[in-house]
Order: C-alpha cells, then sequence, then structure tokens
C-alpha cells in the first residue's frame, strides 16, 4: 500500500513523498519515512513539526476501504 506525506519546507514549497507501508502503518511511521527522505535529498530543510505534516492513502485500496 502506498502513502502520500506532505511536508512544508522553509522555502515555502511542500515536499511530497510515496511511503510504501501497511495499510495500519502509523502516522508518526509514515511521517518519520518522509521525513528521513526528504533530509538524504537536496531540498531545503523541511519542519518537523508533525502537525504540519499532511498524510493520505493512494492507490486502489483506498477505494476498496470507502
Amino acid at each position: 500500500m502506498s502513502w502520500l506525506v506532505s511536508l512544508p519546507a522553509l522555502d515555502g514549497r511542500d515536499y511530497v513523498y510515496r511511503v510504501h507501508a501497511p495499510l495500519d502503518a502509523l502516522p508518526a511511521d509514515l511521517f518519520w519515512a518522509a521525513f528521513h527522505c526528504h533530509d538524504d535529498g537536496p531540498h531545503p530543510r523541511a519542519s518537523d513539526r508533525f502537525d504540519a505534516a499532511l498524510i493520505w492513502r493512494t492507490g486502489p485500496e483506498r477505494a476498496a476501504q470507502n
């Protein structure tokens, strides 16, 4: 299953990362996976505030849950 995690950065942009995790993944685990991907990249520093991130599911699994 895929999740998308949007992280706001110091340059005013939001960077979105795809995180592969099970349906019952904890939001904090999804956040930290995306945050660490961002830190490894060339982009300006992202906010490390959990409540600033947006997290949502993607793919056919999402449609099956509705």
